[in-house]
């Protein structure tokens, strides 16, 4: 199963980040998803911190992209091998696992190559057809031994890495044959690289141990007598006896030969985090049948995936909580399956799905206040710190319903989660708007971010951050450097209007500055200051009154 996330908007507030807490846990509580986990795509303020605090519950997952990625649809159970498996090590592994292409690892488990079906023929057939070449094999003797299960009579074998060319000589002609081809090799100098195999042919034997031959394979299991045993340890000739006949052993003996020498070592590799949006227009011209992905950090492979993979992956399934516009939603929400909608707020007409999906938006105060209810209708009393989150919430988006967008269900609610969670509406919402005042403590660009939402309004692009405080005492010292940020942000996100309104939620009025064109600003229904200050009495809420006025502003200024 993909991963199912209940998700608020960026820039998460109190009823986001709550309202997601606490949809994740009815749709855990009704089985609907039992995996259903509540997330954030940004940082939580202060007063959000002190509500979980006060619920003892943890924060949301922090999730900033919501792409199917690489390691998400990567094969974590690799078939693998290593560079220094023979061919049948190699063949009997991917023909076991079905498969026709197989990463390979060095002697420390690190990523070194690729190994194709196709390539395998390369070790067992020979490029040139003509001369020693055709039957020259490169391998390891200790190898050898191992592909034919043979038993080691003579001197030792050397170390598996130790390679060598050996060229083979199958005794089987006349023994006067066998001899003289055995001198000819010692003439040519090259007799010490000479296999010879042959069967149950004493004399063939002692010669080829007697002329110095590199190795000899007694094949068929047949006798070695003592004496060619001690002449072999003797003359330091590695002696090998096998079961299988000399025409069987003679095939077998190419399958000794190690993948390191046919492997590809020019591949392409994937990062675990690479969106498969990506991944399809940037491997769609590579030959590569199999792609390493390959973790960033240690270097190390974690899976692999093919191209048949990126077709039609499953997506992230998720819930939107408190906003319905992509553009205020987390990222890679297009490629992503949005199943479900809860908000209180406009609609914005740019979200679309593939399936018909659940969507519930109605003009409530708070988004809690909605997924308060869907507890209450199943018939499902809310854990107290779940009960306590969505009281947060409310009190959050209605300002303990004084803000215009209050309704009576936001009352009924509050005060039937306040019950369940213990908490007294009146005094919760004094301690939580008593809790980090971001005017007195906060940076200028967390008092712009952290509560801004993005719009799009007649073509206009708009940002709008909120700020709510006991009051605005601290805003006149601090208003030249928040001015400075807010046109950082206006210029360097190219927006037409960027506005910041800190509200005193005591005495129910905004401070609003603006940036964006004179002939916007010039029809904001507000007190006018200065070019870019404005008074707003009795405007508290973003989404009942600021949003409205600068739709009309934008309006009347076309």
């Amino acid at each position: 199963m993909s991963p199912f996330y209940v998700i608020g908007h960026k820039n998460p507030d109190t009823d986001a980040i709550c309202s997601a807490i606490g949809y994740a846990a009815l749709l855990r509580a009704v089985g609907e998803e039992p995996n259903a986990v509540a997330a954030r795509c940004g940082e939580i303020s202060q007063r959000t911190k002190w509500v979980l605090e006060r619920a003892g519950l943890d924060a949301p997952v922090l999730v900033t992209d919501v792409r199917t990625n690489a390691g998400m649809i990567s094969h974590r159970d690799v078939v693998k091998v290593s560079a220094s498996d023979t061919f049948l090590t190699a063949y009997r592994c991917m023909l076991a696992a079905e498969i026709r292409c197989v990463p390979v690892e060095d002697a420390d488990g690190n990523l070194c190559g690729i190994l194709r079906y196709f390539d395998l023929l390369r070790l067992l057939l020979p490029e040139d057809t003509e001369g020693l070449s055709v039957r020259t094999v490169h391998a390891s003797l200790a190898h050898l031994a191992a592909t034919l299960e043979a038993e080691s009579l003579g001197a030792d074998e050397p170390l598996p890495e130790e390679e060598e060319d050996l060229i083979l000589l199958v005794g089987a002609s006349s023994q006067a044959t066998v001899e003289s081809r055995l001198k000819q090799a010692a003439a040519d100098g090259n007799l010490d690289r000479f296999l010879v195999i042959c069967g149950d042919r004493p004399i063939v034997q002692r010669y080829a141990i007697t002329c110095g031959a590199r190795a000899l394979l007694v094949t068929g299991e047949n006798a070695v007598s003592q004496e060619i045993r001690h002449l072999a340890r003797t003359k330091k000739v590695v002696l090998l006896r096998c079961a299988q006949d000399t025409a069987s052993a003679s095939t077998l003996i190419r399958c000794s030969r190690t993948v390191r020498h046919v492997m590809e070592t020019q591949f392409e590799t994937i990062c675990p985090t690479e969106p498969v949006s990506r991944l399809r227009k940037r491997l769609s011209s590579y030959e590569q049948d199999l792609f390493p992905v390959v973790d960033p950090v240690s270097g190390k492979l974690s899976g692999v995936i093919s191209k048949s993979d990126l077709v039609d992956p499953l997506r992230i399934r998720l819930a939107l909580v408190d906003h319905n516009e992509y553009a205020q939603a987390v990222n890679g929400v297009e490629e992503a399956e949005v199943t479900e909608v809860i908000d209180h707020h406009r609609l914005a007409g740019d979200l679309v799905s593939r399936e018909p999906i659940r969507y519930l938006n109605e003009p409530v105060g708070s988004t809690c206040t909605l997924v308060g209810r869907k507890f209450f209708h199943r018939g499902l009393m809310p854990s107290p710190g779940v009960a306590m989150c969505l009281c947060g919430g409310i009190v959050s988006d209605t300002l303990c319903l004084t803000s215009p967008t209050t309704t009576l269900l936001d009352r009924e609610m509050l005060t039937w989660l306040g019950g369940v969670a213990g908490v007294d509406p009146k005094k919760f919402t004094d301690e939580f708007f008593a809790v980090g005042s971001l005017i007195a403590n906060g940076t200028p660009d967390e008092i712009i971010n952290a509560d801004r939402k993005e719009f799009t309004e007649q073509g206009q692009s708009v940002s709008i951050s909120q700020v709510e405080e006991r009051d605005l005492h601290g805003f006149a010292a601090r208003r030249k450097e928040l001015e400075e940020v807010l046109q950082n942000l206006h210029n360097k996100r190219n927006y037409d209007l960027t506005l910041l309104a800190v509200t005193d939620v005591a005495l129910h009025h905004s401070m609003v500055l603006a940036i964006g064109q004179e002939a916007t600003l010039s029809k904001l229904p507000f007190e006018r200051v200065d070019g870019s200050l404005f008074h707003a009495p009795g405007v508290v809420s973003r989404k009942r009154q600021i949003f409205p006025a600068v739709c009309e502003a934008i309006q009347h200024s076309q």
